[in-house]
């Protein structure tokens, strides 16, 4: 049993990791910070001590071997048809689920873990899993907080520098006036196998969301994004020195 009183056998971390990244070529396996990209979301997961398995799902044998050394599983390759730019992310997992578990009688909640999040802590797994179990929910996803922009004050551009609101009856309300809004990430996405399976996606309806930090909730798309990732990590290091 888990510290959270869960059957470790009941639950299954998957990693997804494709080989074709097109904006950050070949960028799972990309060196941040001295590691892998890949490597801080596998040692998260296996540190947070409450998975049975940490399977990364890859069509790529350079990932494979990458993931392996780091600690994860890859008892499979998965299919080109699974690795292209259009195949929802809950596909992956649904397959790894259909490969590792195809009776349905293995695990009880899998956990979908994004490569390009990497600040996000064991820590973060394991009580992301708290309040997932406390809800009852039968999905899960990981949230952040907008920051300093005002997501109710959206606007898109038009033709001739012309700008429209997205919300047309928020645009004039005080900040603190309007609701909280959060906006999703890729670090912890959580749902019962049997629901996963019914409904094909994360993307329930009475899905919950475990607000997360957003500086460990980032999501690396880009270079920017990328700089930004080694920014924090930078001062995260400078801060825990400083306190030793």
């Amino acid at each position: 049993m888990s510290e959270l009183g869960v059957s470790k056998g009941s639950t299954l971390a998957v990693i997804p990791a494709r080989g074709g990244s097109k904006r950050i070529p070949s960028k799972n396996i990309r060196d941040l910070m001295g590691k892998p990209i890949i490597a801080y979301t596998i040692r998260a997961a296996v540190e947070s001590g409450i998975f049975d398995q940490v399977v990364v799902s890859t069509d790529s044998k350079e990932i494979a071997a990458v993931a392996l050394e780091w600690g994860a599983a890859v008892p499979f390759l998965r299919g080109a048809e699974l690795a292209d730019d259009w195949t929802p992310v809950s596909a992956v997992t649904l397959d790894a689920l259909g490969r590792l578990d195809p009776d349905g009688t293995r695990y009880f909640r899998v956990a979908q873990m994004m490569a390009n999040c990497p600040l996000r802590t064991a820590e973060d797994i394991s009580a992301s899993l708290s309040q997932f179990i406390g809800t009852h929910a039968e999905s899960q996803l990981s949230v952040t907080r907008y920051g300093w922009k005002n997501p109710w004050w959206a606007m898109r551009n038009e033709e001739g520098f012309e700008i429209k609101p997205l919300f047309n009856h928020q645009i004039d309300r005080r900040s603190q006036d309007l609701p909280d809004l959060v906006c999703p990430t890729g670090a912890i996405w959580w749902a019962r196998t049997d629901s996963l399976r019914r409904e094909g996606t994360y993307l329930q309806r009475g899905r919950t969301g475990w607000v997360i930090d957003w500086r460990h909730g980032i999501d690396i798309d880009t270079e920017d994004d990328w700089a930004f990732a080694e920014t924090l990590m930078r001062l995260s290091l400078q801060s825990s020195a400083d306190v030793n």
